[in-house]
């Protein structure tokens, strides 16, 4: 039984720590607010996601995931250390290393034997190296130690499922010595017969932000089309169908909506262009994307403009505040981004959310109502507007709809509903691209 410290109870951290606990190592997932730590000590998870609470209450009772602050400490105890710690979005869209190197500083203090350092949090081309010379320069005693990028590729609302079958494991070091020890760590994933990428560090530092850049652009491509079917009277959803049949396409990631969001994408093509920028490379690509999904989030807020001869005093329901369903993660929502200009636009709103509604109170404080459900935040609405794709959000009672309402709009812009379904209802049904 490995015994791994991960250092970082975010959504990364605590993924990998619950995920490896149910592989059978022994883990101290580590984190330096107290808070947090001791909340889950008793089993409560910082953030919503699916299955993860009953997985980490499973893993401490068996006494395979244990949490501290003593990070110190727990680096002493550990072979492995896995650094899971947040790199946001810094000054000019470069990625903030500062939690990341304050990591890497103290494991070289606290270096006691050899240690394999593996790096969860995703982070530009070269960042391994800095970690390595900043361990190295407070590692005054001369433990030996290597370094591994082993990039995540979880997706929010999906997380467990992704780390127990996810499509590759990337494995990057400079150095053949711990390969072994990380194909032992991910073993129940091998024998399984897991694709494993085995290459340097600045490659797989480089795939984690090439693939994200590349799923970006197929959302912020699919909302192109959608926009240019809003304008000539096409079907974007059969445009999608008909490209997602293609193999050399694929189908997943080609759903339009308000845009995308969350803590990866944004980032992360942000973060691209700007270590892009400072290697003199020109990703106009990525520049594309940026700006395109920019421009959809506005979008959404024009072609509610365009049904009302103005929005201040109109009121409006608004389902969906987190960033996608099965997540309460704000960050970057398009929903959030929406629901912001519609406030400056004067209109007044009912909101809700079933995860993100506390989490969406920290950034809109009392400018909009916060409904209970689905139908309070629509009673007497002069329009409802869909932004996240809850599945509660799919078999609304339409009549019970038209009924609360006081006016018909009927604002799909995650395209979950049936066109004519919707009017049958007396409502008039406005989804994207259709």
């Amino acid at each position: 039984m490995f015994k791994i410290a991960v250092i970082g109870t975010g959504y990364v951290g605590l993924t990998t720590g619950i995920g490896l606990a149910n592989f059978g190592c022994s883990i101290l997932c580590m984190d330096i607010q107290e808070d947090k730590i001791s909340n889950l000590n008793k089993g409560i998870m910082p953030f919503y996601e699916p299955g993860m609470e009953e997985a980490l209450k499973v893993n401490m009772a068996c006494n395979r995931l244990n949490f501290s602050t003593k990070i110190a400490e727990g680096i002493e105890w550990a072979e492995v250390v896995f650094i899971a710690v947040g790199t946001p979005q810094g000054i000019k869209g470069k990625a903030d290393l500062s939690a990341v190197m304050n990591v890497a500083e103290l494991i070289g203090k606290s270096l006691n034997g050899y240690k394999i350092i593996v790096t969860k949090s995703t982070v530009p081309v070269g960042t391994n190296e800095k970690i390595k010379e900043v361990i190295s320069s407070f590692n005054t005693k001369k433990h030996d130690f290597d370094i591994v990028s082993n990039p995540e590729f979880l997706r929010e609302g999906r997380a467990l499922y992704d780390f127990y079958h996810p499509d590759r494991v990337v494995v990057g070091t400079d150095n053949p010595r711990p390969v072994e020890t990380i194909r032992r760590i991910y073993r129940p994933l091998y024998l399984n017969e897991i694709p494993f990428v085995f290459t340097d560090i600045r490659t797989s530092e480089l795939i984690k932000y090439s693939c994200n850049s590349f799923l970006a652009m197929k959302v912020a491509f699919i909302n192109e089309i959608s926009r240019l079917c809003d304008a000539v009277g096409a079907d974007v959803s059969k445009i999608a169908y008909a490209m997602g049949k293609d193999g050399r396409i694929g189908g997943k990631f080609l759903h339009p909506g308000p845009g995308f969001g969350g803590s990866c994408f944004p980032k992360d093509t942000e973060a691209m262009k700007m270590f892009a920028e400072e290697v003199n490379v020109d990703v106009s690509i990525i520049n594309a994307i940026i700006q395109s999904n920019n421009t959809q989030k506005e979008y959404m807020v024009e072609k509610i403009k365009k049904r009302f001869a103005r929005l201040k005093g109109i009121q409006l329901g608004i389902l969906g505040l987190a960033f996608k369903s099965e997540t309460d993660d704000i960050r970057e929502s398009p929903a959030v981004f929406v629901v912001k200009r519609l406030i400056e636009e004067g209109a007044v709103l009912r909101v809700y959310d079933p995860q993100a509604t506390e989490n969406a109170k920290l950034v809109l404080g009392e400018k909009v109502f916060y409904a209970i459900n689905e139908y309070d935040a629509i009673i007497n609405a002069d329009g409802l507007v869909i932004l996240t794709e809850w599945n509660q959000f799919r078999n609304l009672d339409l009549l019970k709809i038209a009924s609360l309402m006081r006016g018909k709009m009927f604002f799909d812009y995650r395209n979950i509903y049936d066109m004519a379904e919707v009017e049958n209802s007396s409502l008039i049904y406005e989804g994207i691209g259709r």
